[in-house]
């Protein structure tokens, strides 16, 4: 199972994803500014429209259309304020994983120098 993840984390582009992450961030917080300013509109009947209502069958048929219209959209919107909150989420998440990675990255240098050069003192004592 082990070596499934490594054959997976191995082919990962990794320099890309590292330099992709700030702009990931920004497009994920561009996205939230934009869609979360964005009120829901919904327009309440008038009198009027009340009346013509009254008057004509097909007229209240397409005004109830109309209404299920508008909630479909509401809802719809609702999901694209949940969706977006979650891509900046994971965006912000994203970059964060990025940065452990890279201080991982240059542990693990510091930590192979250290190595090599405790080997060659090692190899110097014994030979």
């Amino acid at each position: 199972m082990a070596i499934g993840w490594l054959t997976v984390l191995k082919m990962v582009p990794w320099g890309d994803v590292i330099d992709n992450a700030p702009k990931v961030a920004t497009g994920a917080k561009k996205l939230w500014q934009a869609v979360g300013k964005k009120p829901v509109v919904t327009t309440p009947a008038t009198p009027a429209q009340e009346a013509l209502r009254a008057q004509s069958p097909e007229l209240a048929a397409m005004q109830s259309q109309l209404a299920e219209l508008q909630v479909a959209v509401a809802d719809l919107h609702q999901q694209m304020l949940v969706s977006s909150e979650l891509i900046q989420s994971l965006a912000q998440q994203n970059t964060q994983l990025i940065k452990r990675v890279e201080v991982n990255r240059v542990r693990l240098l510091w930590l192979l120098a250290l190595v090599l050069g405790l080997a060659l003192v090692l190899a110097s004592r014994f030979f």
